[in-house]
């Protein structure tokens, strides 16, 4: 066959080469046509990146009703169910963990461009750790759409995307529109200001600078606030939210989204660098060798290894609990009766004003503890001795043991009261007792107890966000900062042994 025949033959009907109409409807195949030398089948954790992001954009991650968890569909199967008009849920949260130097943020990039040129009324918004990695990450995307063909062998965007172009006149370096757009993209640095635009995609890519940021929690918690008070206020209705980021810590962003209530959001594509360390199978040899990766264990702190190449928070590789039980029913006998002997509860006061009042109310059937309600705040004494008093009542609390180091003495008499005079109810007897114990010697002689008879409800960590985040991060040699809530589950451990050994010892 002539070349002038073969090129016929793969063309469509108006003209275009096969290879563009490939490129068009799919994104790893834009992302080869592109760049073939960074974007090769021998690099399958790029092909399974770009298959997640253009799912997500398709609405391809479902989750049909009675399924736990989401799952990705072809376009068929999609066509289908909107056929036939079937329930499923759009999954429009990605979390995207993968190791340094493996191509994500520029896939990223990539996928912007494609987007622009399947719809040009898409906004994004993308964040950055500052101003300079954002003017980076906005030039990659517009340069990827004014891309001038200076060899005919090489193919650039508008040889698949002829009619999409960039606003003359309207092209700055972190703010730009493509033509007969108001906006299309804004870059900015994570706490910047973001005012008189919305998006429809939102990206976060590597808000974390370093180790030292990511176990500062003043830090943590402002980057959080940033991202409720101020990102999520300019998405749009069904907008596509993608964090990308190295997991150094179980309290940084991924971390919160995925342990609040709505943490079922998210779809999490997880890649380790290291496949299987007893054959030496990595991710992507290419971009980084077996011989690399052994190096850089050898040199590194080993935490901090885990966390860039394995995907282990290292405050998750150093925690004192590595397992918790849950339940999915309460005991009950073979008449649905419950089997509770005893509902009960624990409360550790704020002693301090960085301190948060951590109350657990739990059940106690055959010498071990199912917990029912859990109060974790800062909030001032004045709202919490309220919240505690309402939560006794509401569960039926028989016996209350109330530290009374500092102010708890004082908290324990404002419950009572409030039982009392608001609830007309003295049900509850409240124990005042003086906690004098080392924190940190009867938390970790506790901790085996703690993860072998305490039975949290299923979904607990979306039910108390803040209480699972503290008990999953805190740390086997006690350097915590928060340690109030492995305090108070203790007490439960400790108050458990006293009956145990009463019962057995007589």
């Amino acid at each position: 066959m002539s070349l002038a025949a073969e090129y016929k033959a793969k063309v469509n009907n108006s003209g275009r080469p096969e290879k563009y109409r490939k490129a068009e409807a799919d994104l790893w195949e834009y992302n080869k046509l592109i760049n073939p030398k960074f974007f090769k089948e021998t690099r399958p954790h790029l092909k399974v990146l770009a298959a997640v992001l253009q799912a997500i954009w398709e609405h391809r991650i479902i989750k049909r009703p009675g399924e736990n968890g989401w799952r990705i569909i072809t376009a068929g199967e999609k066509e289908r169910l909107d056929e036939q008009g079937a329930e499923h849920e759009s999954c429009r949260c990605l979390a995207i963990d993968i190791p340094p130097r493996h191509g994500k943020s520029y896939d990223l990039s990539q996928f912007c461009d494609w987007v622009y040129g399947k719809n040009r009324e898409e906004k994004v918004i993308a964040v950055t750790y500052n101003d300079t990695l954002a003017g980076r990450f906005s030039v990659n995307v517009r340069d990827g759409i004014e891309a001038t063909k200076a060899d005919k062998s090489f193919t650039v965007f508008n040889d698949i995307f002829p009619d999409v172009h960039i606003k003359y006149g309207d092209s700055a370096k972190q703010m730009w529109s493509l033509e007969g757009q108001f906006f299309s993209y804004l870059g900015t640095g994570f706490g910047g200001t973001i005012t008189g635009v919305g998006c429809s995609i939102g990206i976060i890519d590597d808000p974390i600078k370093n180790h030292l940021e990511a176990f500062n929690d003043d830090f943590l918690d402002s980057q959080y606030q940033w991202y409720t008070d101020t990102f999520l206020s300019r998405l749009e209705e069904d907008a596509i939210q993608i964090i990308n980021m190295t997991r150094w810590n179980s309290r940084d962003l991924v971390g919160r989204v995925l342990a609040d209530e709505d943490g079922g959001d998210w779809y999490v594509l997880k890649m380790k660098a290291c496949l299987n360390e007893a054959t030496h199978e990595m991710l992507c040899p290419e971009l980084f060798s077996w011989k690399s990766y052994m190096k850089k264990k050898a040199k590194m702190s080993l935490a901090i290894f885990m966390a860039n190449y394995q995907q282990e928070p290292v405050d998750l590789v150093n925690a004192l609990y590595k397992d918790f039980k849950e339940y999915d029913s309460l005991p009950v006998d073979d008449e649905g009766n419950s089997l509770l002997e005893e509902v009960k509860s624990y409360c550790d006061t704020a002693d301090e004003g960085n301190d948060f009042l951590c109350n657990i109310v739990y059940g106690v059937y055959n010498l071990e503890a199912y917990v029912l309600g859990i109060i974790y705040t800062d909030q001032d004494m004045s709202v919490t001795e309220d919240e505690v008093a309402a939560e006794y009542y509401r569960l039926h609390v028989s016996w209350a043991d109330i530290e009374s180091n500092n102010g708890g003495r004082g908290f324990a008499r404002a419950v009572e009261r409030i039982l009392k005079e608001q609830y007309h109810s003295n049900f509850t007897h409240i124990e005042k007792f003086f906690q004098g114990a080392n924190k940190v010697a009867r938390i970790k002689s506790n901790a085996t107890w703690v993860q072998e008879h305490i039975y949290y409800p299923r979904g607990w960590k979306n039910k108390w966000p803040e209480y699972y985040l503290a008990m999953k991060s805190y740390q086997a040699n006690g350097n915590k900062g928060h340690d109030d809530a492995p305090d108070c589950t203790t007490g439960i451990a400790e108050k458990m042994g006293i009956e145990t050994n009463d019962w057995l010892y007589g």
